[in-house]
């Protein structure tokens, strides 16, 4: 499963369609509309993870790079390339 997956959204999206995912899944997981519900709040935290790595540019092409080649994804040399080009 991909982070764009947790948020529902495709990989073309939009900052705007992420933010707005992001927004809708937040309100019906977050841990005070689900108290004592503990797999609401590993969704939350899921959620927030996503979107946390989706709405940063340069988080998203790091993580898209390791979608397409898992070398070049965060712990991967390429991500050494990556910050280079930033």
């Amino acid at each position: 499963m991909t982070l764009y997956d947790v948020l529902g959204v495709t990989q073309h999206a939009d900052k705007e369609t992420i933010k707005k995912a992001y927004r809708d899944l937040a309100k019906k997981y977050h841990p005070d509309a689900n108290q004592g519900d503990t797999t609401a709040e590993e969704k939350f935290k899921e959620i927030s993870t996503a979107y946390s790595t989706l709405s940063d540019d340069t988080e998203r092409i790091k993580y898209d790079a390791s979608l397409v080649n898992p070398f070049m994804g965060q712990n991967g040399f390429g991500a050494y390339f990556i910050e280079f080009l930033f």
